[in-house]
């Protein structure tokens, strides 16, 4: 799995008058190899603007990120994105909706359905390949998206609040999936979220943005080998330290370089 650099992400919007409003200001970061990494910060705050950066769906207006030591200049199959919503097609099975993006690559029919099979077994789908999405639940939905995503073997995975739209018990059940196939596979991880325990449970680290234009506040680790018990008082202690520096926005910028 590569190494992830962001080096200086800079972000801002023009109006039509050619004003610039900066959203995103030099965020600096590097995921290590097969590394889980959450992102938090307050709504609005450029969370989902940094993933859509990342994903080459959104132009940054400065720095650049290195994907294993080589530039990484728009979409690339080494990066899989997995969205709030799994928007999948209404009209394919879920076996169809995994396959979509090898039948674009040009990937031979046997091939596809091996893969496919293989990555919606992973999700724990299999029996539901001949389904449709209306016919899954929220959660199982959001596992086929993931599976369509995993398909491709992307070594960089991006996911922009995959959880969001589910209850409660489903989203706790949906972390437990995706930790067990992090630990599988070792895909390098940046998932966005704006939950605070989630990204406590989920991450070896928490990276906390400032208000709009953001910057990296702080980084917390997550010193607990899985897997985890979320009632563990050293979990609890991060969440509770998160939520302290949550709580004072206004303290002093850091400063520090976690490029290193």
């Amino acid at each position: 799995m590569p190494e992830v650099v962001f080096r200086n992400i800079t972000k801002n919007y023009s109006n039509p008058e050619g004003d610039e409003t900066p959203a995103i200001r030099d965020v600096t970061l590097t995921i290590q190899n097969g590394e889980f990494v959450c992102v938090l910060g307050p709504s609005g705050c450029g969370k989902s603007t940094l993933l859509e950066i990342a994903a080459g769906l959104l132009p940054r207006s400065g720095g650049e990120i290195l994907l294993d030591g080589k530039p990484l200049s728009g979409t690339s199959r080494d990066v899989g994105v997995v969205f709030q919503d799994s928007s999948l097609f209404p009209w394919r099975s879920i076996r169809k909706n995994v396959e979509f993006g090898l039948e674009l690559a040009g990937v031979s029919r046997e091939e596809r359905e091996q893969k496919a099979e293989k990555a919606i077994e992973m999700v724990g789908l299999k029996g539901f390949e001949n389904k449709y999405p209306h016919q899954l639940s929220g959660g199982m939905r959001q596992r086929a998206g993931l599976a369509r995503t995993l398909v491709n073997d992307p070594s960089f995975i991006l996911m922009d609040e995959p959880f969001s739209a589910v209850d409660h018990l489903t989203r706790l059940t949906l972390q437990d999936e995706i930790v067990r196939i992090w630990m599988q596979e070792k895909k390098t991880i940046l998932f966005i979220t704006h939950d605070v325990a989630e990204a406590v449970y989920l991450a070896d680290r928490v990276v906390l943005l400032s208000p709009r234009p953001s910057y990296i506040r702080h980084i917390f680790d997550v010193p607990v080998k899985r897997p985890r018990d979320r009632s563990d008082p050293r979990l609890l202690d991060v969440v509770q330290r998160i939520y302290i520096k949550l709580n004072n926005p206004r303290d002093e910028e850091e400063t520090v370089d976690y490029s290193i």
